[in-house]
């Protein structure tokens, strides 16, 4: 049985997208599907070309150039999210960061710049963007973040990343229980290994890739469809009893110790 969502008096806003192979854009194409309008942040003029492609001849949306660490660019974004649409119904955060050098070395040496840049990046500017978004979401409204298992057990390289995506799914708690009172639910998505520009920064991350699929109970690594089928059902009123919560779409993979042949 097939499941029609109409998202067509729904406004969204997507922050992060760098280009056709972020998770953000395939959360983005599903509410684009269900008809719902949707803007777009990015992060530095080099991204703009992609975004403007993908977008391109896509009724109800727009792109605005914003760094999610700086209050000033934050504060033009949201001006500009209730300008377009007077109001916001969803918030996507698919946003992290951390040097290289961070990933490269041992978690021991991590440096107080290093620590500061991911956990502000990746975790604090979805506190900053859901304080932002406060006075713009309507009752029924609903904020998703991305997540990564690295958060719950060691993964080699991924170092102060697994911090910071610690930090995050910290933060989707705290945060659903102080918006639930307004009727806005908060959840992150910890999606399995995907081909991303963020994952061809993680060292190894090929091996990572392959180890996953072959120890998944569904023989497989998730696709990014299927984190948009995700975050389609956590946005929408599919989804309106799940709140605080950090949902899985990795085919499987986090449950398993070993693969048992």
């Amino acid at each position: 049985m097939s499941v029609t969502v109409d998202l067509s008096s729904k406004t969204a806003l997507v922050m992060g997208v760098a280009n056709a192979r972020s998770l953000g854009w395939a959360i983005a194409e599903q509410l684009l599907a269900a008809g719902c309008r949707v803007g777009f942040s990015y992060q530095g003029e080099r991204l703009k070309p992609e975004l403007e492609k993908l977008t391109a001849g896509r009724d109800g949306t727009w792109i605005q150039q914003a760094d999610a660490t700086s209050e000033d660019d934050l504060t033009a974004l949201f001006a500009r999210v209730r300008d377009e649409f007077g109001h916001l119904d969803y918030l996507v955060h698919s946003i992290g960061f951390a040097p290289r050098t961070a990933m490269e070395g041992r978690f021991l040496d991590t440096t107080p710049d290093d620590w500061n840049t991911a956990l502000n990046v990746s975790a604090y500017t979805l506190v900053s963007a859901a304080r932002h978004a406060e006075p713009l979401l309507r009752e029924g409204g609903s904020i998703v973040s991305l997540t990564y298992h690295a958060s719950q057990q060691v993964v080699p390289k991924y170092n102060v990343m697994g911090v910071a995506k610690a930090a995050l799914e910290a933060a989707t708690r705290y945060l659903a229980s102080e918006l639930g009172a307004a009727g806005v639910r908060v959840n992150t998505i910890s999606a399995g290994p995907m081909r991303t520009i963020a994952a061809r920064s993680i060292p190894g991350f090929g091996t990572m890739y392959e180890k996953a699929a072959q120890s998944a109970p569904l023989g497989r690594n998730a696709t990014p469809e299927e984190v948009g089928g995700l975050a389609l059902f956590l946005l929408s009123d599919l989804g309106s009893g799940v709140t605080g919560q950090t949902v899985y779409v990795d085919a499987g993979a986090s449950i398993m110790s070993m693969k048992v042949e």
